[in-house]
């Protein structure tokens, strides 16, 4: 990787404030900026910055566009690599990037801990799979995670404000110094923005897909006082998974939305309690991702323009939106609350002509089978894989060998994936590009980690349009480092905010110092903030 490049990804984490120190607007309290007393963090999953601009010229009455109307629009809005669900949450309400969070993706690998279930920690073997996904739900199969609620789907709303009780401990990684199980929570390096504000004295509150999405709590223990996490890969009531189905999955977010109306109007998620409204909530929309997946929707044209189903998709979000804003409006808040609306990820590829579906498990086997060959003290040397829109790699053995012996084999490989509509279609050097492979050492430097990172991927390699897929289930995914992935929308609408568009190229890590500042709290009481000298967004 050259030192530019290097140096752009940095800058691109830290704003310019890692160069500049920390100036006013610069990880500040922000004391210059007008203050709300409510934030509102919006962030529609999948969706391209693209996506909003042409949505607002066709809808120019929109919930979009008036929101775009009142505030500033970030043009150059930028995920970091990987573009994962869980380093973009964890960038928006931390401010930091992987190699200070610990959180590279949404199932990794951990060095220093034990497999789930160790027992005998004394002579266990440290290296353990993370999942921060259903995997550790109590019941991956029902919709309140195996809380054991009654009369659901539509009962889901009675779930609990705390989804710890709905993780399960035996398949949770475990800590070797203390040998019992680590939460999601707890393998977050660093605290949030719902730490700040729960420590101010002020409520907070958000709802999302997984109960794994406790991690948001930040180290420590529970800071959100309310957490809505409907498991989105339970059973939907025709049977398969909420992700299956565009209908579905609109049902299903809009039981999230029907929870932010809630909290406006003061209540719990539930809407039973009385609670007082939040000064930090929000929520995550999953109807445009999962519509961008699926091969009935067609995804997009080869001009960029969303399909019908994609189109309602994108309809369905802006009518919650106008939801939220015509309740801040009743309850009076409209005034002294900040929206921020954005994507932690977007989607690749956009153009259909672009996808190569690759299967990457006989890649995997044949690395695992050649290095055993050799080295048959180690007979699987990919210790643990994710590959969506990128690849992933933690190795068994971390030599210079192995580790490019691995970025060797890889891209050495090519075989014969299928195109958008499942036809035949040739890749080569494993569907990655070739400029955008590091392994070892150079992996280590591409995420500006320390050489002892006991997380940092022993292989990355980026794509453009590979998903990699066994099968022909869906025509996009997101998880990588292309444009579609990470250019992104971002739109502030708030007291003291005008009408204006910021063509600067921003990052996500900015949001979560932007945040406190716009709450009137000093961003540096976020780890992440002080370690990476994030800025607050400019302008």
């Amino acid at each position: 990787m050259s030192q530019a490049r290097r140096l752009g990804y940095r800058l691109a984490a830290a704003g310019a404030c890692g160069m500049l120190g920390l100036a006013a607007g610069c990880g500040s309290s922000g004391d210059s900026a007008a203050h709300d007393q409510h934030v509102l963090l919006l962030s529609i999953d999948g969706m391209h910055q693209s996506d909003l601009a042409g949505y607002v010229a066709a809808h120019q009455d929109s919930a979009l566009a008036k929101l775009v109307a009142r505030g500033a629009q970030y043009t150059g809005a930028q995920v970091l690599a990987p573009a994962d669900s869980f380093p973009g949450t964890i960038a928006m309400i931390t401010g930091g990037s992987p190699r200070t969070t610990g959180v590279y993706y949404d199932d990794t690998w951990a060095r220093d801990l034990l497999p789930a279930g160790t027992k005998d920690c004394a002579t266990a073997k440290k290296g353990a799979q993370v999942p921060l996904t259903e995997e550790i739900d109590k019941n991956t199969d029902e919709l309140d995670g195996g809380q054991g609620l009654t009369g659901l789907p539509d009962g889901i709303a009675a779930m609990t404000g705390d989804p710890s009780s709905v993780l399960d401990p035996a398949k949770l990684p475990v800590d070797p110094a203390t040998c019992k199980p680590i939460s999601p929570s707890d393998y977050l390096k660093v605290n949030t923005v719902f730490s700040v504000v729960h420590d101010a004295g002020q409520r907070t509150a958000w709802s999302d897909k997984h109960p794994a999405y406790q991690i948001m709590n930040g180290k420590g223990g529970r800071s959100i006082d309310d957490l809505f996490t409907p498991e989105i890969d339970s059973k939907s009531p025709k049977g398969d998974a909420w992700t299956k189905d565009p209908d579905q999955i609109r049902r299903y977010d809009t039981y999230k939305a029907d929870a932010i109306v809630n909290e406006i109007n003061g209540k719990d998620h539930s809407g039973v309690q009385q609670a007082g409204v939040p000064a930090v909530f929000g929520m995550n929309f999953q109807a445009v991702s999962v519509t961008q997946k699926l091969p009935a929707s067609k995804g997009y044209s080869a001009d960029g323009k969303p399909g019908a189903l994609l189109s309602a998709s994108l309809d369905f979000v802006d009518q919650q939106i106008g939801r939220f804003v015509t309740a801040l409006d009743r309850a009076g808040l409209a005034g002294s609350t900040t929206i921020v609306l954005t994507a932690k990820h977007g989607q690749s590829p956009i153009d259909p002509n672009a996808l190569t579906r690759v299967d990457d498990k006989p890649i995997i086997d044949a690395v695992n089978k050649e290095w055993a060959a050799t080295h048959p003290e180690t007979p699987k040397l990919i210790a643990h894989s994710i590959d969506d829109a990128a690849i992933l790699w933690w190795l068994a053995d971390r030599s210079p060998e192995a580790t490019a012996f691995a970025k060797r084999k890889l891209l050495e490989a090519s075989g014969t994936g299928t195109d958008i509509n499942g036809n035949p279609k040739p890749f080569t050097a494993s569907g990655v590009d070739t400029g955008q492979v590091y392994a070892g050492a150079d992996a280590v430097k591409y995420f500006g980690a320390d050489a002892d990172d006991t997380r940092v991927p022993d292989l990355f390699a980026g794509t453009n349009g590979t998903v990699y897929t066994a099968g022909k289930s869906k025509i996009a995914e997101h998880g990588g480092t292309s444009t579609d992935d990470r250019h992104v929308p971002l739109v502030v609408v708030g007291s003291g905010i005008s009408k204006h568009d910021v063509p600067d190229q921003v990052s996500l890590t900015q949001v979560a110092p932007t945040i406190l500042a716009r709450l009137g709290l000093d961003p540096r009481k976020l780890d992440a903030v002080k370690s990476e000298h994030t800025a607050t967004l400019p302008s």
